[in-house]
């Protein structure tokens, strides 16, 4: 998963900091900017491939320059 979100140049410059915290209990949470975009104990479910990177996208969106674009999955 870092590779597919930190791999991109254009996510790479929006993100100051990439932190992982051990917790127990299957907890697996991903915030952006201080808001949780995904929790694996609320769904109850492991994260679906490029479902974090969607989600992360989707919170960059609001702060994106004029003139940044970012890549589709499809690309």
């Amino acid at each position: 998963m870092t590779n597919e979100i930190l791999g991109e140049r254009e996510i790479e410059v929006f993100i100051r900091s990439w932190l992982l915290i051990p917790d127990t209990g299957g907890k697996f949470e991903v915030t952006v900017n201080g808001e949780l975009v995904f929790s694996k104990k609320a769904l109850g479910r492991h994260a679906e491939p490029g479902e974090i990177r969607a989600r992360i996208l989707e919170k960059l969106e609001a702060i994106r320059p004029p003139g940044i674009q970012f890549f589709s999955e499809d690309e």
